[in-house]
């Protein structure tokens, strides 16, 4: 019988996530290996409409394992949410006889590949994310690298935060989720730490955990703030304010974003890249491959879109008992 993928397509869309070079080689290595071409779709969903497509081997990912970003690059396409740029997508993949779409980003690609699926395009969907906050995957391709990165400012920042006896508020990525926050958090001993999921209360949460750590003799705090929650300077100006403290804000901003992958990222990017291949060389569509536990598993993309997870309480728990 005739294989029925002859050729794939691959890109990565949305903000770009430390490992998706790795989920690229990936998937361009697994394909080769099955005797499947690849087109790499450059810039998104955006390359799909204007046809911004290369030839891709596996010579072509020679080295990419260990770069940040994505060689394909990336961009969000406001054109893939009207029926005339969806359109113009699915006959790009017809015209160039694409007959599997393997899509790298949030839920903003999932409901691409969605759309997509439902003009007849196969599409698997695969998580790459810093804020690690897509529902239906344990762990997002980006969120190691991003922690390690904010956790080595971090680090850094300490020194000159204790050695002037001040305080540190920084504002790490993450808006509307706070897992970076909170494993940074722990991660670095910080004395508070500020999520979206969870309402803070100035006085209790901030003030008060400050002067219980004086009254142990520490002289210096740290205070890790998710996007969006609340202002780092305009928090940092409040604590000055009221305890005399000299405090200083931080954002860290899109140095996240950069930088080699971990080893937790590559592994998992490659893991993913071959798992999407798998699937769609057995003729399994329109999936979104995930991380369950320490498996990689898949979900109906329908199903993987209605799915949500929430932060862990008991770190947060942790998070307050060990920050003392």
């Amino acid at each position: 019988m005739d294989k029925q993928i002859r050729r794939i397509g691959v890109l990565t869309s949305g903000g770009e996530a430390p490992g998706m070079n790795a989920l690229i080689r990936a998937v361009v290595r697994t394909a080769s290996a099955h005797d499947i071409s690849v087109l790499g779709i450059r810039r998104g969903y955006s390359g799909l409409i204007n046809g911004d497509i290369i030839e891709m081997a596996a010579r072509s990912v020679d080295g990419i394992i260990r770069k940040g970003g994505t060689m394909l690059y990336t961009a969000r396409c406001k054109e893939m949410l009207t029926d005339e740029g969806l359109q113009k997508a699915a006959d790009t993949c017809r015209y160039l006889g694409i007959d599997g779409l393997i899509c790298c980003g949030g839920d903003g690609t999932f409901r691409g590949a969605q759309a997509l699926s439902r003009k007849g395009v196969p599409c698997i969907g695969v998580p790459g994310t810093i804020d690690n906050d897509i529902g239906c995957s344990d762990y997002t391709i980006g969120f190691d690298t991003a922690c390690n990165t904010a956790i080595e400012c971090i680090d850094k920042l300490r020194d000159t935060t204790q050695s002037h006896d001040r305080c540190s508020v920084v504002e790490v990525m993450g808006h509307h989720a706070g897992y970076i926050a909170l494993n940074v958090g722990i991660a670095t001993g910080a004395v508070a730490v500020l999520l979206p999921e969870i309402p803070f209360d100035f006085e209790r949460d901030i003030l008060e955990r400050m002067r219980q750590t004086q009254v142990t003799g520490k002289k210096h705090f740290i205070i890790i703030v998710s996007e969006g929650v609340v202002g780092a300077q305009e928090l940092a100006n409040q604590i000055q304010a009221a305890t005399g403290v000299d405090s200083r804000a931080t954002v860290l901003g899109h140095i996240q974003r950069g930088g080699s992958p971990t080893v937790r990222d590559r592994v998992n990017a490659s893991l993913m890249g071959y798992h999407a291949i798998d699937l769609l060389d057995k003729g399994i569509y329109n999936r979104v491959v995930a991380v369950s536990g320490d498996k990689i598993v898949d979900y109906d993309v329908n199903v993987a879109l209605s799915m949500h997870k929430t932060i862990d309480r008991d770190m947060i728990d942790i998070a307050k008992a060990i920050s003392i």
